[in-house]
């Protein structure tokens, strides 16, 4: 199985750590993150993965070239043109394309989700694209119709909804998790939507939602998730880390 790391950010958030490491090298109980989301993978089954990189490209080049994981790892290199989510899924197409689904994993979320049994529900479904998705509080929100097909999404600071119009009342709403699957019938009309420039993937799967099947994914099983992209949810995210280690010695 194929999937995509995000792994191109600036980590803005994270600065001073970012000012001279790349996020996804940013360390998560002595581990990188980028090492914690590939072995992750790989245990659930991915064999072939592809990072994307732009911020200190070099370095995230340098740590593949020298792990060994046990799978196949190719970089799409965007140090030229930072190209947002969508954009880089589209320069990625090439390598992407193919019979069979992708997963795509930002590489700041740190989970333990059976990535492959999401892959599965995707396939059972036949969706053009599945979103890991939870009820937890944020600003913004995706929103589900009774089936969990996405209908639009709401920005509840501004009163912002798309499509406009849209009761966003109606519809359950729903915080995206940073973990998507897609099928590559999807990667001509993403390329079609957005050509070569950066553009974000949230806004295409709104705007192609009536359209095309694409559906949340909510486990129904516990399972860990932190968004290490800000210093208090990686402070979080290393106490449950040593926490857990701790228990296992």
């Amino acid at each position: 199985m194929k999937a995509m790391i995000f792994a191109a950010g600036l980590g803005t958030r994270l600065r001073p750590l970012t000012d001279h490491c790349p996020k996804a090298l940013v360390k998560v109980g002595g581990v990188a993150m980028l090492e914690r989301v590939i072995t992750h993978l790989r245990d659930c089954g991915f064999n072939r993965m592809i990072v994307n990189v732009h911020h200190y490209a070099d370095m995230i080049i340098d740590f593949i070239s020298n792990n060994d994981f046990g799978v196949e790892i190719a970089v799409s290199d965007e140090r030229d043109c930072l190209l947002d989510t969508g954009g880089a899924i589209v320069k990625a197409r090439g390598w992407l394309d193919g019979d069979e689904p992708f997963l795509v994993h930002n590489a700041d979320i740190l989970t333990d989700l059976d990535l492959g049994r999401m892959m599965a529900h995707h396939k059972e479904l036949g969706a053009s694209a599945t979103l890991l998705t939870s009820h937890r509080d944020s600003s913004r929100y995706l929103l589900f119709d009774a089936d969990s097909r996405l209908c639009g999404w709401t920005n509840v600071s501004t009163g912002e909804c798309l499509p406009a119009g849209i009761d966003a009342g109606s519809y359950s709403r729903r915080a995206f998790g940073g973990i998507h699957i897609i099928s590559p019938r999807m990667l001509k009309r993403l390329a079609d939507y957005g050509g070569d420039r950066p553009f974000p993937i949230v806004p295409f799967y709104v705007g192609a939602c009536d359209v095309l099947p694409i559906y949340s994914y909510e486990p129904d099983c516990e399972y860990m998730w932190y968004d290490i992209g800000k210093p208090a949810t990686l402070a979080a995210a290393e106490s449950y880390i040593s926490s857990r280690e701790s228990n296992i010695k």
